[in-house]
């Protein structure tokens, strides 16, 4: 069938609406007409070859959408489900029958190829075949082919833009203080740079009752936000050095952070109490080093490790999110910038400038490129 998708050519940041032809579903798979589709610091990774996607590509992977036909298998979905997809995985590795799907062994297939395993791709453009299957959907388009492997459905009244960041940033920033670090109540925590995954960390260690949340970042207005959604203390890292300012404050049980900045991280591990931990979850370009004070790390008991996805299995973890935005404890709205689909690069721009915390774009049910 014939969809709009954004197509990514070169690197860089721009995203053109060009007709493509999306084959219909394998086994496993659903085809999506998609309502929503976050855009994510990943995405742009991947546009600008610091996450190096093959190119041409249709990239996106915080969708949500409208089941409109099923591939061979799927009995879990039926068309006209509302569903969000989740990434990929494949669900036969030693990962994934352990409940980790975020460290599946095949998933680079999907996550940085963006194909299925055997190699093959359901988007072709010019008759060619790209990358289109990004994340295991590629939802930055009319439609979609999708996995069903982490696909989880959603009730029809959840608004699907505030939806489609569960998908990843807000997944991986409440996964990385919920399940990964598995902060305790009374714990003091810190997060450095305060985007969508920082924010969402804040939103989950306010959740988990934290007795101190440090936020620090170089930007004011996101500082405030992240007091109104439950930090207790800011750091504007312009003016007071990090580890300066968390020692101050006593030390800190862990840090998440989102920066991938070497620099940033040691100071975030110097400015963590005995025994503290920082989960790193940024983006960082493959090479890059992390330099660390060995007797530091030693003598005080700490630890830096990953974390992909904030260690989520999406199919238990989204609903858990859900819950919390029903209840009033995860204000999605508060971070999300929604844009007609056709102005992707605007998004986009408003985005690495940082004008906006999540854009999400929403899709029209027919665009002509």
């Amino acid at each position: 069938m014939k969809i709009t998708a954004a197509v990514v050519r070169q690197p860089g940041h721009h995203f053109a609406l060009e007709s493509c032809e999306l084959q219909a579903p394998g086994p496993g798979e659903v085809l999506l007409e998609l309502e929503a589709a976050g855009i994510c610091h990943t995405d742009l990774a991947a546009s600008t070859q610091v996450w190096p996607v093959p190119l041409p590509a249709v990239l996106g992977h915080e969708g949500v959408g409208i089941v409109r036909a099923v591939g061979e298998g799927v009995e879990a979905f039926a068309p006209g489900d509302r569903v969000l997809p989740g990434f990929g995985s494949c669900g036969q590795c030693r990962n994934c029958h352990g409940n980790q799907p975020g460290y599946c062994q095949n998933g680079a297939s999907f996550q940085v190829h963006g194909r299925r395993l055997d190699g093959s791709t359901p988007l072709y453009l010019n008759s060619e075949p790209i990358t289109g299957h990004f994340f295991a959907q590629s939802s930055f388009a009319t439609h979609c082919v999708a996995s069903t492997r982490n696909m989880v459905r959603l009730d029809p009244d959840l608004p699907p833009a505030l939806m489609a960041p569960l998908a990843c940033g807000v997944q991986t920033g409440m996964g990385a203080v919920l399940l990964a670090l598995d902060v305790r109540e009374g714990q003091a925590i810190a997060v450095t740079g305060v985007g969508t995954v920082g924010l969402a960390a804040i939103m989950a260690a306010r959740i988990a009752g934290c007795r101190r949340i440090v936020a620090a970042d170089i930007n004011p207005e996101r500082l405030a936000l992240a007091r109104e959604l439950g930090a207790t203390d800011t750091v504007d890292t312009r003016e007071t050095p990090l580890r300066r300012s968390l020692l101050k404050l006593g030390g800190m049980d862990a840090v998440v952070d989102t920066t991938a900045v070497p620099a940033v991280i040691r100071e975030a591990l110097e400015g963590t109490a005995q025994r503290g931990t920082v989960l790193c979850v940024g983006v960082s370009r493959p090479g890059v080093e992390l330099h660390l004070d060995l007797a530091g790390l030693t003598l005080a008991g700490r630890s830096v490790r990953g974390s992909i996805e904030g260690d989520a299995d999406p199919r238990s973890f989204v609903p858990r999110m859900i819950e919390y935005y029903r209840q009033g404890l995860l204000p999605l709205e508060k971070i999300v910038t929604e844009y007609p689909f056709e102005r992707i690069d605007e998004a986009v721009r408003d985005t690495v400038e940082g004008r906006v915390v999540k854009p999400v774009l929403k899709m029209p049910a027919q665009i002509s490129p």
